[in-house]
């Protein structure tokens, strides 16, 4: 079957579920990375089955391009491009993210201290809007509407097509681990390899208020060792006590995945980061997509529960680094913290232009907090997002949401969204953006 019919099937799917009741969804081959929400109405939607998008359709190595469905992961095509000397300028850190999720999200990682996110990466979409019309559009053709697919979380239209860029790549990664003890020096330092720009790869994991590490990785050709986290280690815990390491370029990309960053830790079968755990249950329970795929299984099970964990990332304006660090020392105060430097080429234009003008930088930090516990007293999600709101920064929105309408609205440009949201989906058939996102009670 051809690329045209897939999309084809996708659109007819779309104009039969027009004029009747309710909303739509898609139905996927992989896990959802939303916070799992087990009162989102979503799971009571009629379903878009787009689940045989999922194919690669063009590597063109010398032009450093490649055009592929949404439904495919990064997992794979790296294991595509990589042989090639070639992978995405951008690799999200979980094998079972998708390039569809990559855009329709806000996708980041260690190389966002020069290219962003993935978005800022591709070169163009094709679409099926609400209306069963299948529509492209690109940085020179219709550039509102590229624009604004980025961050949508598919609210627009159903993404059919990515064109995005490759760049080289080497099979191996030599991380570097500097080791700092005050978070003056740590940001310091940080920013500075990020203007010198001498290495592929800067993110950081802090462990502690004295301990935070600053990883540096660039692509080698050859490697004298190299380490394993896929079975008994665990990559994060490594990062405490090593200067140096070695992985093969395909394990760097992905050396979040094994513990969803150290989310093994908040599963419902204790003990997962012990070798004899891990040995006896691992194959099951171990890697993105089995974590994820528990968590929507466990769905009854989580509804009843008042006390989940935080998993968020929040954007800070780098000016304002410091005054977030020193709040969340006193307020959250949890390790590890996965930080990422992230250089937005342009403020995006799903922004209020207004809230987008608080950071003054082309420089947002992004600070992951992945296992907080929530109590019933404190919900840590809602002083998380409180506070990145007054600092001008941007919360990812797969985490619960509880902003209320106007403040969501004086974050995120209304106005474009609606133009673009009438002419893609005037039925509204995949729901507004803040009643998707919003948390349920």
């Amino acid at each position: 079957m051809t690329h045209t019919s897939r999309v084809q099937i996708v659109a007819d799917q779309i104009r039969q579920r027009i004029g009747g009741s309710g909303f739509a969804s898609l139905a996927k081959s992989s896990p959802s990375h939303f916070v799992p929400d087990p009162r989102d109405p979503k799971h009571h939607d009629r379903k878009i089955d787009v689940r045989g998008l999922d194919h690669v359709l063009e590597i063109d190595v010398e032009g450093r391009r490649c055009v592929a469905e949404p439904g495919v992961t990064f997992a794979r095509l790296v294991d595509m491009t990589l042989p090639l000397g070639l992978v995405p300028k951008l690799v999200p850190e979980l094998e079972s993210i998708t390039l569809g999720g990559a855009v329709a999200g806000c996708s980041v990682e260690s190389t966002s201290f020069r290219y962003g996110g993935f978005h800022d990466t591709c070169r163009s979409y094709e679409i099926v809007t609400g209306t069963g019309q299948i529509v492209h559009c690109s940085r020179e053709d219709d550039r509102e509407l590229f624009d604004m697919v980025h961050g949508s979380y598919g609210t627009l239209g159903v993404l059919t097509k990515v064109e995005f860029d490759l760049m080289p790549a080497l099979p191996f990664v030599r991380m570097e681990y500097r080791h700092l003890r005050t978070f003056e020096q740590f940001h310091a330092e940080m920013m500075e390899c990020c203007e010198r720009g001498d290495h592929d790869f800067v993110d950081a994991i802090v462990h502690g208020p004295n301990h935070l590490v600053l990883c540096l990785g660039c692509f080698a050709r050859h490697a004298p060792r190299v380490s394993n986290y896929r079975g008994v280690n665990v990559f994060y815990k490594s990062t405490r006590t090593l200067d140096h390491d070695w992985l093969t370029s395909r394990d760097y990309f992905f050396r979040y995945d094994t513990e969803c960053h150290w989310l093994t830790r908040t599963l419902p079968v204790p003990g997962m980061e012990s070798v004899p755990m891990r040995l006896l249950f691992g194959r099951i329970l171990l890697g993105s997509t089995n974590i994820l795929s528990l968590s929507e299984r466990l769905r009854p099970v989580l509804r009843m529960r008042q006390d989940p964990h935080v998993v968020v990332d929040v954007f800070i304006p780098e000016p304002r680094l410091d005054e977030f660090w020193a709040w969340y020392l006193k307020m959250v105060d949890f390790f590890p913290l996965w930080v990422v430097p992230y250089r937005a080429p342009a403020p995006y234009p799903w922004l209020n232009p207004v809230h987008a003008a608080r950071n003054p930088s082309p420089w947002y930090i992004d600070c992951a907090v992945y296992g907080k516990r929530n109590t019933p007293a404190v919900s840590f999600d809602k002083l998380l997002e409180d506070k990145t709101y007054e600092l001008g920064g941007i919360k990812t929105l797969i985490s619960r949401n509880s902003y209320d309408e106007e403040t969501f609205w004086s974050i995120y440009d209304r106005e474009r969204y609606e133009r673009v949201k009438r002419r893609l989906d005037p039925h509204n058939l995949f729901r507004e953006l803040y009643a998707k996102v919003h948390r349920r009670r």
